[in-house]
């Protein structure tokens, strides 16, 4: 058993602030608001941390495509054992402690024995935890992105059926009249649909949303937007309290002006993903990719994910005026609540003891998965 102390603890409706959590077996078994001192290990003195580091949820990141140089697609399709260990270990020191790998748009073929090889992962008290896959295609809308357009189609039973387990989550495209009655399918199923990579009417909108739709992915970019004479459907889910909007808050997808009227609309309903790429890598699947002012574009400039980080996501946030606990729980407690985890993303009894320690600069500073310091 462990006994951790600190002056700046984010907990569920108290916000930052002084705490004693108590570890046991790899979960969170006491959180005492209070702060008294004593001779039990004690955040900030005995790492050599500073006054101001804070003590959060790891993070959870609902759409990682790659990281650094490591390809999220490519190495489930190759089942390369050894890739997939870097690339957990990488989110490890990114402070992440729960994710959903993020399949885009592909032959749908691919998705099986991509899945297979993900579902298949031995769990490790020492890697993140896979909250499930993220199908960012093959169903998107007429907002295609960096997606290949000629390989979007439209969404099937029989393809989910043939998948060896439920997505965690599944963005959709809400042009088409049939896409409701696939959204109901994949709710009962278990999955949560997004809403995403679209133009969609008003109408389409409300069905998606009424069918069960409960998120939207990556909000502002690849959609309709905030045009103040013909709204799409960035205006209309910051206006809907049923949807949580996903936000790449990397400075470069969304202007911090957008980023904190964002915030202002939905202060708890906003979800920040990094939508990261294997940017080193140089590869968006057959396409070449560059870094270009701090962001992965194709050839023809178009954006193709982002070489973001959650820490880096949390100072576009701050330095946008956005309040910090505000952000805090946009990278841990409102990405699980999305996804219906109460286990991860906040730090509560009965918890898993996934924390993250910050410095005043939102740098990692250490990272607990289970319990156990991993850096």
């Amino acid at each position: 058993m462990e006994r951790i102390r600190h002056d700046r603890v984010l907990l569920p409706e108290r916000g930052l602030g002084p705490a004693t959590i108590t570890v046991d077996g790899g979960r969170i078994v006491a959180v005492e608001p209070e702060h008294t001192r004593g001779p039990e290990h004690t955040c900030g003195d005995g790492d050599g941390w500073e006054p101001g580091t804070i003590l959060a949820p790891a993070f959870v990141d609902l759409q990682v495509n790659g990281v650094d140089d490591v390809d999220v697609w490519s190495t489930a399709l190759d089942r390369d054992d050894e890739r997939w260990d870097r690339l957990e270990q990488l989110l490890v020191d990114r402070g992440v402690g729960t994710w959903c790998p993020t399949l885009v748009t592909a032959s749908t073929g691919k998705y099986g024995p991509a899945m297979d090889y993900l579902a298949g992962r031995t769990r490790r008290a020492d890697r993140p935890t896979i909250a499930g896959v993220h199908l960012e295609g093959p169903f998107l809308g007429s907002s295609t992105g960096a997606h290949r357009a000629e390989l979007v189609t439209f969404p099937t039973s029989d393809f989910f059926d043939a998948l060896p387990v439920v997505p965690a989550i599944v963005t959709m495209g809400a042009e088409h009249e049939g896409v409701p009655s696939v959204i109901r399918e994949l709710v009962r199923r278990g999955a949560v649909v997004s809403i995403g990579h679209t133009r969609p009417e008003r109408r389409g909108y409300e069905e998606a949303v009424a069918a069960g739709a409960r998120m939207v992915t990556h909000l502002h970019n690849a959609m309709s937007g905030l045009a103040h004479r013909e709204p799409g459907l960035a205006a209309w889910a910051l206006n809907d309290d049923r949807v949580v909007v996903g936000l790449i808050a990397d400075g470069v997808h969304v202007h911090p002006d957008i980023v904190r009227l964002t915030f202002r609309c939905k202060p708890t309903a906003v979800a920040l993903v990094t939508d990261s790429v294997a940017w080193r890598s140089g590869r968006a699947g057959p396409v070449d990719m560059t870094l270009v002012d701090g962001a992965p574009r194709l050839p023809d400039g178009t954006l193709a994910g982002s070489a973001t980080t959650m820490s880096d996501s949390l100072r576009v946030c701050r330095s946008a005026g956005v309040p910090l606990e505000d952000a805090l729980r946009a990278a841990t407690s409102t990405p699980a609540r999305v996804i219906g985890r109460e286990d991860v993303g906040a730090i509560r009894v009965g918890a898993r003891a996934d924390l993250v320690a910050l410095d005043d600069d939102l740098d990692v500073v250490g990272v607990w998965l289970g319990g156990a310091r991993l850096r």
